[in-house]
């Protein structure tokens, strides 16, 4: 265990899918024991997600998290929202001209792509034989509209895009991608199946930081806990990277604390042993 030496904890970033939700996408009785205790001793908890706020809300009720002063990162950083009036504290947004150049982009590779604001998911045309999973993957979340992309003005903002189709074309086409849309955007594999693009400027550690500035947190009192890609930039933030066990080998080299798997009450095993 490469342990960095940190100060008392005072948020904890928690991603979702992997990390506190288990297999079934529930989440334990012990993780929400261990959630319940750490906000008791004043510690923030913040969901920190690729999801919408109205995608993660159930979760946020079961764990009591709907107080003022609740917070959550949704979007994979790109918004930051207080939990219990949905008023956004901190966001960066793609541009109309940005969505569609990455239309292009997913023309060019042959592989669907729909793009979130905070009221839909939309649907432009996909190409033939390939249409997007998004819909099953995320049905529950925000609702689906199928709209054009050149039916939107120009001042539209839209907080991201996504690429969903069986990790086997998924994987044929990011290898493919220009490195000019690596550079001027924020990509990252975030499923399998699921590669999701934001304003550069995102990732989930600038989400946090952003928080962290309103409430006067410094990086070294975070502890961040996660399994995938899309956690890294917190991960590299945070005083304290927590990593869980069913984590990728790549994942797990940036933990100061490899805790047990999802199924296993990891998160409440790394609050108990760091935290409380």
């Amino acid at each position: 265990m490469n342990r960095r030496e940190c100060c008392m904890i005072k948020l904890i970033a928690l991603d979702l899918d992997g990390t506190l939700l288990d297999s079934e996408k529930h989440i334990s009785e012990e993780n929400k024991k261990a959630i319940s205790l750490a906000k008791a001793k004043g510690v923030k908890i913040v969901l920190c997600s690729g999801r919408p706020l109205k995608g993660i809300q159930r979760y946020l009720e079961e764990l009591d998290l709907m107080d003022e002063g609740d917070y959550s990162i949704t979007y994979n950083g790109g918004l930051v929202q207080k939990n219990n009036t949905s008023e956004i504290v901190s966001e960066k947004t793609l541009s109309y001209d940005q969505i569609k150049d990455l239309y292009k982009l997913a023309n060019d590779l042959n592989i669907p792509m729909n793009m979130l604001d905070l009221e839909y998911v939309y649907e432009p045309d996909y190409p033939a034989g390939r249409d997007s999973l998004y819909p099953s993957l995320m049905s529950a979340s925000l609702p689906f509209i199928k709209k054009s992309i050149d039916d939107f003005t120009e001042d539209h903002r839209f907080n991201k895009v996504v690429y969903c189709i069986s990790p086997d074309i998924l994987d044929d086409a990011i290898a493919k991608i220009p490195a000019d849309y690596t550079e001027n955007y924020s990509m990252m594999k975030s499923r399998p199946l699921l590669y999701e693009v934001m304003n550069p400027q995102v990732n989930k550690g600038t989400g946090i930081d952003a928080l962290c500035q309103i409430l006067g947190i410094t990086k070294e009192e975070v502890m961040a806990c996660g399994d995938e890609e899309n956690d890294f930039a917190m991960f590299e933030y945070a005083g304290t990277a927590v990593v869980m066990e069913n984590a990728r080998d790549e994942v797990k080299a940036y933990a100061d604390f490899i805790t047990k798997t999802n199924d296993e009450d990891g998160i409440a095993h790394a609050i108990y042993e760091l935290v409380l």
